[in-house]
């Protein structure tokens, strides 16, 4: 039996860390660690080779469930791989152990109070935006690039892609900032 650990952070400035600790203290014998979202499956290499070697009888570790996936449906789905190849997971915080079948009911009430907990976020998040936007505070994304340099670049003849490379974009984003200036201009003279 091999104890895998799996940890698992959404961003690059976020770092695994206090994960791959809480693992070795765990007794992982391996620890397969990524930085990608957990919405969804996709990109997510490290797992998908966890899942293409794991063997009857070894275990999975996560620190929280939420490191495995962010939706119940794609938890539910990896427990019932990891089952189909005698293998189970464990979460230790909460501590859950899918090996037997308390565990399981387990891990479903958790997966949907983590998933009913991030729809809460969202809504809040949503209205907070939707006060700031009625308030006339929220202004979206500030714009990251200057706008005005790749106009002045463009009316001094320098081509897209020598634009491109003076601010730091691709090619598209410098088209779709010039074509968005000439639909302003367009607009203003209607």
């Amino acid at each position: 039996m091999t104890v895998i650990g799996y940890a698992r952070v959404s961003t690059n400035d976020q770092k695994t860390d206090t994960q791959v600790d809480r693992l070795k203290a765990a007794g992982c014998e391996v620890i397969r660690q990524e930085k990608v979202s957990g919405r969804s499956r996709e990109g997510r290499s490290e797992l998908e080779t966890i899942l293409d070697f794991v063997r009857p009888g070894d275990q999975l570790v996560v620190v929280k469930l939420d490191r495995l996936g962010r939706s119940t449906r794609d938890v539910l789905n990896l427990v019932h791989e990891l089952e189909q190849k005698g293998a189970s997971l464990r979460v230790l915080e909460p501590e859950v152990n899918t090996a037997g079948p308390m565990g399981r009911m387990v891990l479903t009430v958790l997966g949907m109070v983590a998933e009913m907990e991030l729809g809460f976020i969202k809504e809040r998040q949503r209205a907070g935006i939707e006060k700031a936007k009625a308030e006339g505070v929220y202004k979206g994304r500030p714009a990251k690039l200057d706008h005005a340099l790749i106009r002045k670049l463009k009316a001094e003849g320098v081509g897209a892609t020598e634009i491109a490379k003076q601010v730091g974009c691709g090619r598209a984003m410098v088209y779709k900032v010039l074509n968005a200036t000439v639909c302003i201009s367009a607009a203003r003279h209607d």
